[in-house]
């Protein structure tokens, strides 16, 4: 009986052996297939890194940047006058009334001067009211009572004959003299067309950047590579003759009939 034990556990170490052999194999066939997979990955980094770096290079080291403009002068074609008189009077009525004659006086003015009645918009009466203070003779002030009320009213001309309301604008002598307080402002002057001019003036400013890229890349030796960066600057819409009016943010002039809009582009172009 001991020898059958015996040759019982003899037979079961040698059927372990093998496995234990095997599984060794297996682990070994796995460490070198991950030591592959590794290498694999270290190769392509590298690959990555390589081409990263030569981009960057191209693009900071041997890079060439120029900055383009474009300016065009024009006139505005359109014209935004705006007037406001004003009535004052013990009642708030009576003002009404007299602020109401002056308009139609106004109104009259304007259509005789060949103004529209569409080219006018009459905005809303404002009123307030006006009190006198009542002192002693120290000086103190001993009571407040109403002395009337005062009413505001403001009319916007709005036309396409520039020519037509910057005439009526200052001449204005007429309402004075026919007893209306009436207040003229500075009429402001605009283009219909901007948003066409501004796209032509971005196309013709790119333009004159690629070109100056080119001569310098010419003049290097240099071949040019991809684009890599484009930016566009602030429209600057001034005065003509003007260039103090420039602001970080842009600029847009109103108060001059004849302007000059300006834009500039920066182009960065990687190198070869």
């Amino acid at each position: 009986m001991a020898e059958e034990i015996e040759t019982n556990e003899t037979d079961k170490t040698s059927r372990e052996k093998p496995q234990k052999a095997g599984q060794s194999g297996i682990r070994e066939w796995k460490g070198i297939v991950i030591a592959l997979i590794a290498g694999i990955c270290a190769i392509l980094c590298v690959l990555i890194l390589s081409d990263r770096l030569v981009a960057y290079k191209q693009s900071v080291g041997g890079g060439l940047t120029a900055t383009g403009s474009a300016s065009c002068d024009f006139e505005s074609d359109l014209i935004v006058w705006r007037g406001s008189y004003t009535a004052f009077d013990v009642t708030a009525q009576s003002a009404y009334k007299k602020l109401a004659k002056d308009g139609e006086t106004v109104r009259q003015y304007l259509l005789n001067n060949g103004v529209t009645e569409e080219e006018m918009t009459f905005g809303s009466v404002s009123i307030s009211q006006r009190w006198e203070s009542e002192y002693n003779d120290e000086g103190y002030e001993i009571g407040r009572y109403l002395e009337g009320y005062d009413l505001y009213q403001q009319i916007t001309i709005t036309s396409n004959d520039v020519d037509k309301v910057d005439a009526v604008s200052r001449n204005v002598t007429q309402l004075i003299e026919s007893n209306v307080e009436f207040t003229s402002y500075e009429p402001e002057y605009f283009y219909t067309k901007l948003d066409e001019l501004k796209l032509q003036l971005v196309d013709e400013a790119t333009q004159n950047a690629k070109e100056r890229i080119d001569i310098m890349a010419e003049g290097t030796g240099a071949s040019l590579g991809e684009l890599l960066n484009a930016n566009l600057g602030v429209f600057q819409i001034t005065a003509q003759n003007t260039s103090s009016e420039y602001s970080y943010g842009g600029a847009f002039d109103t108060s001059s009939r004849f302007k000059t809009a300006s834009i500039t582009v920066k182009l960065n172009y990687s190198v070869q």
